[in-house]
């Protein structure tokens, strides 16, 4: 035993130096300045996209590793930075007996989110939400800016060649709108809510976690803290005489299909205790979610989806002018839009824009497997079991030999790309 021991480490001291060679070697590729200069276009475009029609159309409620809506038990690695902008809409045409003219309602929303690493395992998130319809009238047709959510995530909990990934989020939402209580958007008071969630990941494939299908599942508890809180603008209202809540609840599926990633989830909103009936969202509500992710570059991707309700229920809200609660715009109108649009560009902006990410982040992972192997070789030392640990360290060793040989791919496409733009 002690002679296999001995060989595997010179194996290992010899991978640890092809390793460091590697990385000491790796030289980041610089794009010409024509190339460079197209891709500032592109990105400025498609932002001026977003800003024009972020009025007219709205998004998930946050960036970050996940789905749409429903968030991975993964955080992204540490020094990184991701920007998330997206927008969601809803619209139905309101028709009218008589005189008055039919006209188009719309519902929107626009976000941007701002996510980060802080460490190997927290990662902080701040989601401004920047338009919001009111559908209150010219006056008061909108919240621009709307509230901010800020959340902070624990996650990437993970068994050595576990397929499972586990982990927690801590959400707030904090009412930086001028109005709340809107229609045809989820309950909110505009109060402080906060509210906790449990996430889990099955990933297929253990080596490299993006190429493989994935499955996730998230579950939360939501405290609106909306006691006392008028809801409408007349004062003989009943307000909420108990804290609202709500479960909520998710799971979703990702299939990557080279540049495109597949995604179908289900989430709902369920209350355990509900506002009084001066709230327009006060009913449960399930959605199906379809969605299409096209990475352009290795540092944006595109992100589109549809939503559809699976629940309808009956309106619990009293209008006017039995209470001060404005009517739909007619009687045909649902409590909850019964479709989404959803489309939004997710930016990789550190270590740095127009690189590429990949890479970057594959050298941290042969970084990171090095020194597990490392603390498994010191780990063996004080255990009985050292068949099992030194079982464990040739995984370990035929992961890093995969991730290298990742990287090496990686350096030879880039070379070839440099080569074709001179």
């Amino acid at each position: 035993m002690p002679g296999h021991l001995s060989l595997f480490s010179e194996q290992t001291v010899s991978l640890k130096k092809k390793t460091d060679n590697v990385l000491s070697g790796w030289a980041v590729i610089d794009l010409s300045r024509g190339k460079k200069m197209r891709k500032v276009i592109l990105l400025l475009s498609m932002l001026y996209i977003l800003i024009v029609i972020s009025p007219l159309a709205a998004t998930p409620p946050s960036g970050g590793e996940g789905l749409f809506y429903i968030q991975s038990a993964r955080i992204i690695p540490k020094g990184f930075l991701e920007w998330y902008n997206g927008i969601h809409y809803y619209g139905k045409i309101a028709n009218f007996e008589g005189h008055r003219k039919p006209y188009t309602l719309w519902n929107v929303q626009g976000i941007t989110s701002f996510n980060y690493g802080l460490s190997s395992r927290f990662e902080l998130g701040i989601s401004p939400i920047i338009y919001q319809d009111t559908n209150k009238g010219e006056e008061e047709a909108a919240n621009f800016p709307d509230d901010l959510l800020v959340s902070i995530k624990y996650g990437s909990i993970r068994k050595l060649e576990s397929h499972f990934i586990f982990g927690a989020q801590l959400q707030t939402r904090i009412p930086t709108g001028k109005y709340h209580n809107i229609i045809y958007e989820p309950y909110a008071s505009g109060r402080l809510e906060v509210g906790i969630n449990a996430l889990f990941s099955y990933y297929r494939n253990v080596a490299f976690l993006d190429e493989g299908w994935s499955l996730h599942g998230n579950i939360g508890y939501l405290n609106h803290y909306d006691v006392g809180k008028e809801l409408t603008e007349n004062p003989d209202d009943p307000t909420p005489q108990s804290m609202s809540s709500e479960i909520l609840l998710g799971l979703g599926f990702l299939y990557p299909a080279g540049a495109f990633n597949f995604s179908a989830e289900v989430n709902g909103r369920y209350f355990l205790t509900r506002p009084p009936e001066t709230a327009y969202s006060r009913e449960h509500m399930t959605y199906l979610t379809a969605g299409v992710y096209y990475k352009l570059y290795r540092w944006m991707t595109i992100e589109m989806a549809f939503d559809i309700s699976l629940q309808k229920e009956e309106d619990l809200s009293v209008y006017s002018p039995a209470t001060g609660l404005p009517n739909p715009p007619s009687e045909d109108f649902p409590n909850y839009p019964t479709w989404r649009g959803l489309i939004g560009l997710k930016f990789n902006i550190l270590p740095y824009l127009f690189s590429s990410s990949e890479d970057i982040l594959l050298k941290q992972r042969t970084r990171d497997r090095r020194a597990i192997l490392e603390k498994l070789m010191n780990e063996q030392k004080e255990t009985e079991d050292a068949e099992s640990e030194l079982s464990k360290i040739r995984s370990e060793r035929k992961r890093v030999e995969e991730e290298l040989e990742r990287l090496r791919q990686l350096m030879e496409e880039e070379k070839k790309k440099k080569e074709k733009d001179e």
